[in-house]
């Protein structure tokens, strides 16, 4: 029998991409507007749609994302997990080259998850 996951979950209403994308961004030590126009955000409007994702008033499209994902070298699927375990373990595996990814999964496949 497959035991589901158990995701932690700050608030159910809440999507987790604002508070990723502002962790990242400060990270790396970049203001909103230079990641937005880094992301290939208009320079007019990059600052206030960036601060727009940030406070979750809008949440980036899929390609968007995708851009800042880019930009800001976090793999896609980090903004959207509410779990800072799972972020971290995410940002983490990105950071290994294919080879240790590849030494993690077989790692994974062996371990027995049945108690």
């Amino acid at each position: 029998m497959v035991t589901p996951i158990q995701t932690l979950v700050h608030d159910p209403l809440s999507c987790p991409v604002p508070r990723r994308l502002k962790a990242a961004r400060l990270k790396l030590n970049l203001s909103q507007r230079s990641l937005g126009i880094a992301a290939g955000i208009d320079e007019a409007s990059a600052s206030a749609r960036m601060n727009q994702y940030e406070r979750g008033k809008h949440v980036p499209d899929y390609a968007t994302l995708c851009q800042l994902a880019l930009t800001l070298g976090a793999p896609v699927p980090y903004f959207y997990t509410d779990n800072d375990d799972e972020a971290e373990l995410i940002l983490n595996m990105a950071a290994l080259s294919s080879e240790q990814q590849t030494l993690v999964r077989d790692l994974v496949r062996r371990i027995n998850f049945n108690p």
